[in-house]
């Protein structure tokens, strides 16, 4: 249902999402961000508690493979679940479990994780693959726009797509607010 770019900026000084899906106000259910600690995107049969949980963790230390073993502990259809996490240091992880509507993968690049599921094929996140190894130093919201053109000439979400949303923050821990980029 939805396709996603979780990244931290060639020179670690932004955090960024961006996400399409058929799914309306993705936004509003998929990413969360936080300056200085990092970036956790929750899809397929979205559990938002895994937002703030998340972003919890990172805070305490915790690394990002970690981070998604924790979440796998607290929800007992993690295996519907799909997630991706990128700490403020750009160390990464993803999850995809088994009972996630095919086709659904992901990828972990440096300092970045792509990932999707009701994929039109795994040409999907190859292309988002590409585009951020494309253009590592490329400014990161022009990186996350490529990725998602990249997924949707690919062919996207097999159902099409009816939201989307970018959003970039520092990635400095005293610079809360505003975000430095975003469009939902």
């Amino acid at each position: 249902m939805t396709y996603s770019v979780v990244a931290l900026s060639g020179d670690g000084s932004r955090l960024g999402v961006a996400a399409a899906s058929r799914s309306l106000a993705v936004g509003a259910a998929v990413p969360a961000l936080a300056p200085g600690v990092g970036a956790v995107v929750t899809q397929a049969y979205t559990n938002q508690r895994f937002r703030a949980l998340g972003l919890q963790l990172l805070r305490e230390g915790l690394e990002p493979a970690e981070v998604i073993a924790r979440l796998a502990r607290v929800d007992e259809q993690f295996d519907r679940r799909q997630v991706g996490v990128v700490d403020a240091h750009g160390r990464t992880a993803a999850w995809t479990g088994p009972a996630c509507t095919a086709w659904a993968g992901a990828f972990e690049g440096e300092g970045y994780v792509v990932l999707g599921n009701f994929l039109a094929g795994p040409a999907v996140v190859g292309g988002m693959r590409r585009a951020m190894d494309d253009g590592p130093a490329d400014p990161l919201p022009a990186r996350l726009l490529s990725a998602l053109e990249a997924a949707q000439a690919a062919g996207g979400d097999s159902r099409g797509q009816q939201s989307a949303v970018l959003r970039v923050v520092s990635n400095a821990a005293e610079d809360v607010w505003p975000p430095l980029s975003e469009v939902d």
